[in-house]
């Protein structure tokens, strides 16, 4: 017995089937869905038609469950006259061809399915292969642009802008870079820092070269602020014309809290004036955010106070 007999077998019992069909239209054409009366049927066809009978046991071991085994010679040349074949070995020489055929076309079938499959899995292998191998980690690091000292200890946020994508933040460090890691060849982000014009930079990577330094120009209005409120001067009108002149009339100012308390506070043009040239015990210095200009004067503050601790 090998895997050939028992597809032969398998094609045997389809043949029962039609062979059943003649006698019973209206039989069912699955034989493993067979029971009661349709199996009775089957024992008077093969009492009437060739003369011998099995058990509804035999039944139900060969011809209804897939026990692995092949029914003994004499049964499968019973089997084998009732679908019109002279015994067992005439029909698996008949049929021995088309259960080759069926065999190759299952091997061929698995084939088809195979290799596509791995095609797509070792595309996908190498694609991975080629990412980590182009993945490179990448320092960036801030300079000013007038003094060319790094940015340091500074709140610089980055944005990294993606096509189709949302941008992604990161903060630097006390040191004034950022890392990041990335098969591209090319980036580009958006740097804020206090003090600093918002600037959106591209940037061409060098494998070879890591490390890429990034000038950021200077807010000198915003340094001077910063300044004043920071420094002792005794000619306080003369600070307070220089605020004038820098300061749109219709400004916004706004003053942000810290975490022990939440929300801002909004100042006009003479209020933040004040703030910075009437002398007050409280005020150590502010740190700006964020400047914007309108007609060459600034349009909008953002800051943060510093607090003499006790």
């Amino acid at each position: 017995m090998n895997d050939r007999d028992l597809q032969t077998f398998g094609i045997l019992k389809q043949k029962i089937v039609e062979r059943m069909l003649q006698s019973y239209p209206g039989i069912n054409p699955s034989i493993s869905e067979w029971k009661g009366q349709e199996i009775v049927d089957f024992q008077e066809e093969l009492l009437q038609k060739v003369n011998a009978r099995i058990s509804e046991k035999w039944f139900y071991m060969h011809m209804k469950a897939a026990n692995g085994g092949l029914p003994r010679i004499d049964i499968l040349n019973i089997l084998s006259r009732y679908a019109g074949y002279a015994n067992w070995d005439d029909f698996r020489f008949k049929h021995a061809a088309n259960s080759t055929r069926l065999q190759s076309l299952k091997h061929a079938n698995r084939y088809f399915y195979f290799v596509p499959v791995a095609a797509l899995i070792l595309s996908g292998l190498f694609f991975l292969l080629f990412k980590l191998l182009n993945t490179k980690e990448y320092r960036f690091t801030f300079y000013d642009a007038d003094t060319g000292n790094a940015i340091t200890n500074s709140l610089i946020k980055v944005s990294m802008l993606r096509d189709n994508e949302s941008p992604v933040s990161y903060l630097c460090g006390p040191d004034g870079s950022f890392d990041v890691k990335t098969s591209r060849a090319s980036l580009r982000f958006v740097v804020e820092a206090p003090c600093y014009h918002t600037d959106t930079i591209i940037r061409l990577l060098d494998k070879f070269n890591p490390r890429e330094s990034v000038t950021l120009r200077p807010d000198n209005y915003a340094l001077m602020i910063q300044y004043f409120s920071a420094s002792r001067v005794t000619d306080w009108q003369k600070r307070r014309d220089q605020l004038n002149r820098i300061i749109s009339d219709n400004a916004m100012i706004y003053q942000v809290y810290g975490k022990e308390t939440l929300g801002v506070e909004l100042y006009n043009k003479g209020e933040f004036i004040n703030k910075l040239t009437l002398p007050s015990a409280s005020l150590q210095g502010i740190e700006i955010f964020d400047t914007r200009y309108e007609a060459g004067k600034i349009s909008l503050i953002r800051f943060r106070q510093k607090e003499v601790k006790p």
